[in-house]
């Protein structure tokens, strides 16, 4: 075979060519990085040591090693699915709406941004940014409450560089240092202890655990009583003294409410001292659960002293007692199935709160909404229902709904959706978009509809507010999740798009009632016409829930799945097993 000239000149071109596109991505691939941001990738930073290990104090009241109660033991069981069985829509408008979902995303993503641009400026470390003032403020003990509460949303919001700088903030944190004499044992449980394990659960990295080991010790000294029950106010000096004392007229939610942390702590770590403590508080609530004034329910204050948690005679799904019931279902999904005493626990209370807490409001279109309101108990007259809503119980929505289908009570699911309308109902209703903290209404005499009656609404309600209100109470906003909570659980549940559209009014009335300069500020009046006034206040929840919740609507499906998550009541996402 002849070769030609031209045959080798061609050849060596094509060779040239091929070693000029390898020189050029390899230039690409090297001084690229040069003009990127840098985004550190997960390590192990530096931890430095609480100057106080609670760990190394004598317990004064301990559990022989014999009594220690064990996380179930076995292969978790195969629960039924949570989530709706989303699939893309390929069509045109399909993909109109997903392009429309993403931008709603991105402006939940700027607030938070703002958010923390401004904590980090103005308040770092501190517990609270003021977002009017510009100030750092502490009171959950100076350990940087909204930076801790906020790991998990950056890392699910995709920013890394903000989620690793924080991470090695997080790395000193001292949890003997503090200007203040006891701590929140509730507060700091659900905000800085399973900030941390979330953070820890997404991200892996290994100083969040060692931080959260040394917290958990902390609040695990709480249980050293002679009840070991812990109490409302964790006192730094009596705990060290073995002189703690839980309370006789204790929140019931406050006491209650630390099963999931514990629990997720013991998990990783195997150290079932963790889980026996809560463990303890779910055992008294499964012996006292039918002997209340409200059989199946438990009032609103323990005495954790006397172990009587059937004295009182006040029943609630708001405010001091909420959390103590969302734990059931998420208790029983953390663990797999294997304790058969969540479900019980969830049937039963849902039964009575059915049946005494939910009413529907008399509404002039007939809306099929529900509300959760308050019982009281007395010989005279028995079951009383004060038709009172608040903010706080919107969660009641998602927990009816995710119970529904862990336990395949599909009535749960219908009652999850109806109280999610209402929420949603109540915030379209006001001036600002918002709903109020505590508003009353005119109730219906059961949860069917029944005719409007403008007599009794011309004689007892508001005339200043929608009809069916009786009044706004307390007409403030706090910046509070608990609506969004199940507008979210609600969406990924049944996959109906109108949930998202809810959201995205809702995000819409609360950054233009809200947003300040700096960041976004609590109000202090839903009801007003026009510009609102700011109160100077954005709790750690802000960032930690409300804005979590509202990004997670408008993202995939597959992002925390709640077939692989479960949250604690800050929002935090805790892995499954």
């Amino acid at each position: 075979m002849q070769i030609t000239m031209a045959t080798i000149l061609r050849r060596s071109n094509r060779f040239a060519v091929i070693v000029f596109c390898i020189c050029a991505l390899y230039l690409f691939a090297t001084l690229l990085p040069r003009y990127k941001e840098e985004v550190p990738k997960p390590r192990d930073y530096a931890y430095v040591p609480s100057s106080f290990d609670w760990s190394s104090l004598p317990q004064r009241h301990p559990v022989p090693d014999s009594e220690i109660a064990s996380l179930p033991k076995g292969k978790p069981r195969d629960l039924p699915k949570v989530q709706f069985a989303f699939k893309a829509d390929k069509s045109s408008i399909g993909k109109a709406r997903a392009q429309t979902v993403a931008n709603r995303r991105s402006e939940v993503k700027d607030a938070l941004l703002k958010t923390w641009t401004s904590y980090k400026k103005h308040a770092w470390m501190s517990d609270e940014l003021t977002p009017v003032s510009g100030k750092g403020k502490n009171v959950f003990g100076g350990w940087a409450a909204t930076l801790v509460d906020t790991l998990d949303t950056l890392w699910i919001m995709d920013l890394r560089t903000e989620f690793y700088e924080a991470v090695a903030a997080v790395g000193t944190i001292d949890w003997a240092e503090t200007d203040q004499t006891a701590c929140n044992f509730f507060e700091t449980t659900i905000r800085h202890l399973g900030g941390l394990l979330s953070a820890y659960d997404l991200s892996g990295e290994t100083v969040l655990l060692r931080k959260a080991i040394e917290l958990g010790d902390m609040l695990y000294t709480a249980f050293d009583t002679s009840t070991r029950m812990p109490p409302f106010w964790f006192d730094f000096n009596q705990a060290k003294e073995g002189t703690l004392r839980p309370g006789t007229r204790d929140p019931s939610a406050a006491v209650t409410s630390s099963c999931l942390e514990f629990t997720r702590l013991a998990q990783i770590t195997g150290e079932n001292k963790y889980y026996d403590a809560i463990d303890r508080i779910t055992r008294l609530l499964d012996r006292t659960q039918s002997s209340t004034r409200l059989p199946g329910m438990w009032p609103t204050f323990f005495d954790m002293v006397n172990l009587q948690l059937t004295r009182d005679n006040d029943f609630t799904f708001g405010a001091l007692a909420d959390s103590l019931y969302e734990m059931f279902p998420k208790m029983y999904a953390l663990l797999g199935g294997l304790e058969p005493v969540y479900e019980k626990l969830y049937r039963d209370a849902m039964e009575t709160a059915t049946k005494h807490l939910l009413f529907r409001p008399m509404v002039p279109d007939q809306a099929d909404i529900l509300f959760s309101g308050n019982a009281y108990v007395s010989q005279d007259s028995g079951v009383r229902l004060h038709p009172e809503g608040q903010h706080l119980a919107c969660f009641v929505g998602g927990m009816y709904g995710l119970g529904g289908k862990l336990f395949n009570v599909e009535k749960h699911i219908e009652v999850g959706e109806k109280v999610t309308r209402g929420c949603i109902w109540a915030y379209d209703s006001m001036p600002t978009g918002i709903m109020p903290e505590i508003f009353g209404l005119l109730p219906c005499p059961t949860l069917e509809a029944c005719e409007w009656d403008e007599k009794e609404w011309e004689k007892k309600g508001n005339k200043a507010l929608k009809k069916g209100f009786q009044n706004a109470r307390d007409p403030r906003y706090l910046l509070r999740p608990e609506a969004i909570e199940s507008v979210f659980m609600m969406y990924r549940i049944t996959g109906n798009p109108e949930y998202q559209d809810a959201a995205w009014r809702m995000f819409q009335s609360i950054r233009k009632a809200t947003e300040t300069e700096l960041a976004f500020s609590a109000i202090s009046d839903v009801t007003a016409q026009g510009d609102t006034a700011k109160s100077d206040s954005m709790e750690s929840f802000w960032p930690a829930e409300t804005l979590k919740y509202f990004y997670l609507i408008f993202s995939p499906p597959d992002v925390i799945s709640l077939d692989e998550y479960v949250f604690n009541t800050e929002a935090h996402p805790l892995k499954r097993p």
